[in-house]
């Protein structure tokens, strides 16, 4: 399962290395806030770009609130200290058919450039070798749909639903945005962290970032969330199917000639139990009561 899981990623996009912007960032004052998403209707599966996101549907939603950005490698840090929680990829990282997936970008033809690299995680998500060492305010990556729950409960709050999340990212585009506007602003000027090039044999990185980048190194949407769009795929607490979990957002890997999925209908699968370079997650919480109020 873990192998077909990596074959499947090569569908999704690719990686690289960091940008020159690496010392952007979410504002301090603004690690770990949440914002409030009022209730209110909206249209899922709006501009349908794939089959899989269709149908358009007209939905209502209640209020909750959202952690403004990603779950960074600080946040998950706090909790594997507290917990000693161990994630998917190192519960598997001995194992013949275990670890996480890597993308790294082909070179002398190279034709399989995502691989199962056993020692990948949150803690050295490049393999063995590497570290998150300066990259406190990073995405956390390789973390399963499970991990991402544990988390999440831990924390004090949940995962979003595909629903609740695809509503806050539309609620944020710019007023008279098309779908594609959360990546791009008028004249192809990027706003998010995607892929700027041919992919996957060109990449112009015209947003500063080859690879993943800090939270909040572009503009906050109209309703102050971060890189709702781009930089990491963001689990959600919704089946795709049997074993698996939906996935919104788009990542840094996703590009114009391949893979047009930095749009808040886009959607794709996880497996619960398996993970990646490009996928993160962030989380929600009930909106407070408004009995006698």
């Amino acid at each position: 399962m873990r192998r077909a899981a990596v074959l499947a990623f090569a569908l999704l996009s690719a990686c690289g290395v960091r940008g020159e912007n690496a010392a952007c960032g979410i504002p301090a004052d603004r690690l770990g806030v949440f914002v409030d998403v009022p209730e209110g209707r909206f249209i899922k599966g709006a501009a349908p770009r794939y089959p899989e996101e269709r149908p358009e549907l007209s939905l209502h939603v209640g209020a909750f609130r959202i952690q403004a950005h990603e779950v960074t490698n600080d946040q998950f840090a706090a909790f594997v200290k507290a917990t000693g929680y161990l994630t998917d990829a190192e519960r598997t990282a001995g194992d013949a058919d275990g670890g996480s997936a890597v993308f790294t970008a082909p070179e002398g033809g190279e034709s399989r450039p995502w691989k199962l690299v056993q020692g990948a995680t949150w803690r050295t998500p490049e393999g063995p070798g590497s570290d998150i060492a300066g990259h406190g305010r990073d995405p956390v990556v390789h973390v399963s749909p499970a991990d991402a729950a544990a988390y999440a409960a831990w924390a004090g709050g949940r995962l979003p639903s595909e629903v609740e999340w695809e509503y806050a990212a539309s609620l944020g585009l710019p007023k008279g945005g098309d779908q594609e506007a959360g990546a791009y602003a008028p004249g192809a000027r990027p706003v998010a962290n995607t892929w700027q090039g041919l992919f996957p044999e060109e990449q112009k990185a015209a947003d500063g970032f080859a690879g993943r980048a800090p939270v909040g190194c572009f503009p906050p949407s109209r309703i102050g969330l971060y890189d709702m769009i781009g930089n990491v795929w963001e689990i959600t607490d919704t089946p795709w199917g049997e074993g698996a979990q939906t996935i919104k957002g788009g990542s840094y890997l996703c590009s114009e000639n391949f893979c047009r999925r930095y749009r808040p209908a886009a959607r794709q699968s996880q497996e619960a139990h398996f993970s990646a370079s490009h996928v993160g997650f962030r989380i929600v919480k009930d909106a407070p009561s408004q009995l006698g109020q």
